[in-house]
């Protein structure tokens, strides 16, 4: 059995998966078709041809880190069956992968406090992204991922209780569509507090929200909160343009530059500043819908020297 015919054997097994990781599947096997490694006896694949391969991937491929962390989930896996098979003795992928290649991926820092004041300022004041004033400012202050705020519908935002109910996001594939797809983990589905100028937010977006016609309905939900000039939901890559833009015309406006800002910079920062205030760990944990404490801890918050001697001094008995 060819490596190739493994992956293809593994991801037959996999039934139920989501649409983006069937996606996945099937890059690892196009990419096996091509490469000469696809064709190789998988029972003649020693850990070091493994290792090889995926440095040849980064170094000659120029593949990323990502990349070929996606790639090696794959390849994991694949051969894991092999051996519970009992077709090979020892699986060939099950080493740290930043141990053989090097990690360039670029790490995405939360924006300061006044970075954050000073783009929320220019948003609102433009005449053409004021539009977007109020979505950006919810992902400031929620931390919601931008697929769960494209969810949203208006029966989502409870202004009784003053909570915001996330238990599904919105997708979008070329040749599935729109769709819709539970929280990333079970941690994920939760209802938030809304805070009085988050739900003033809501309550200007639903006031100008302007849906087409026929109300688009995705997998029974309908009710969304925004539209594109085609009168089509929008989805996470239109916000990803959107603030594309917005620094663009940002940075050709001020010599000041702003860093990168994307809708995953705005979840990084709500959470590196809720940190930084002294929320109790688990409750952010929930609030960021986080299955395991050590992601909020570990990849989410951004300390630095100045943090740790404000906290030194906070806690300091005098």
């Amino acid at each position: 059995m060819t490596v190739l015919e493994l992956v293809e054997k593994y991801t037959s097994t996999k039934n139920g998966v989501r649409p983006t990781t069937v996606a996945g599947y099937g890059t690892v096997i196009n990419l096996l078709k091509k490469d000469p490694f696809g064709k190789r006896r998988s029972d003649t694949v020693r850990i070091s041809d493994a290792k090889c391969w995926l440095i040849h991937l980064q170094q000659v491929e120029k593949k990323s880190y990502s990349s070929i962390h996606s790639i090696r989930g794959v390849l994991r896996p694949a051969f894991q069956l092999a051996v519970d098979d009992d077709l090979i003795r020892k699986n060939p992928f099950q080493f740290q992968l930043m141990e053989v290649v090097v990690n360039d991926s670029v790490t995405r820092e939360a924006i300061s406090r006044a970075e954050e004041r000073k783009f929320l300022r220019f948003v609102k004041e433009d005449p053409h992204f004021c539009r977007y004033y109020e979505g950006i400012y919810i992902l400031f202050k929620t931390g919601l991922r931008i697929s769960e705020f494209c969810g949203l519908t208006i029966s989502d935002i409870d202004f009784k209780e003053h909570t915001i109910n996330i238990d599904h996001q919105l997708q979008k594939k070329s040749k599935i569509g729109y769709y819709i797809q539970e929280t990333k983990t079970t941690s994920g589905t939760r209802k938030i507090p809304m805070t009085a100028d988050v739900e003033e937010c809501f309550r200007k977006i639903i006031e100008k929200r302007n849906p087409p016609k026929a109300e688009p309905m995705v997998d029974g939900k309908s009710g969304f909160l925004y539209f594109d000039k085609n009168g089509s939901i929008c989805y996470s890559l239109h916000w990803e343009h959107y603030f594309q833009h917005i620094i663009q015309k940002y940075n050709n406006t001020y010599k000041v530059q702003m860093p990168v800002i994307t809708p995953h910079v705005c979840r990084h920062t709500y959470c590196t500043n809720m940190a930084k205030s002294g929320m109790n760990p688990k409750a952010l944990q929930y609030l960021m819908g986080h299955s395991e404490i050590s992601v909020t801890l570990n990849t989410y918050t951004h300390v630095n020297l100045e943090d740790a001697r404000e906290e030194i001094a906070r806690i300091q008995v005098v």
